[in-house]
């Protein structure tokens, strides 16, 4: 029944927060994923149409660790493993 409560909180913190202090940007300017993180941010976009940064962002509370697949993820991104794709579907 604890586990339960906590990852139901959890669940209900995710949803929230933007909305709380601390949050690394505006509000405006995250996107709930949920899986496998919980946001993607573009600072600056709701402001000025200049995006300063790409975030992502994963919530957790209490003692909750990262999992593998997350710890994975953010390697990935420290090591400079991103990039911006275009992907064009030409239907003719």
């Amino acid at each position: 029944i604890n586990r339960s409560r906590a990852v139901i909180g959890g669940q209900v913190v995710e949803q929230v927060a933007p909305f709380l202090p601390g949050f690394p940007c505006n509000p405006a300017d995250a996107r709930f994923i949920g899986k496998p993180v919980d946001f993607v941010a573009f600072p600056g976009l709701s402001e000025s149409d200049s995006v300063d940064e790409v975030l992502l962002i994963e919530v957790k509370t209490g003692n909750s660790a990262l999992n593998a697949r997350e710890k994975e993820i953010r390697r990935a991104v420290k090591e400079g493993h991103v990039r911006y794709v275009e992907y064009r579907f030409n239907d003719k």
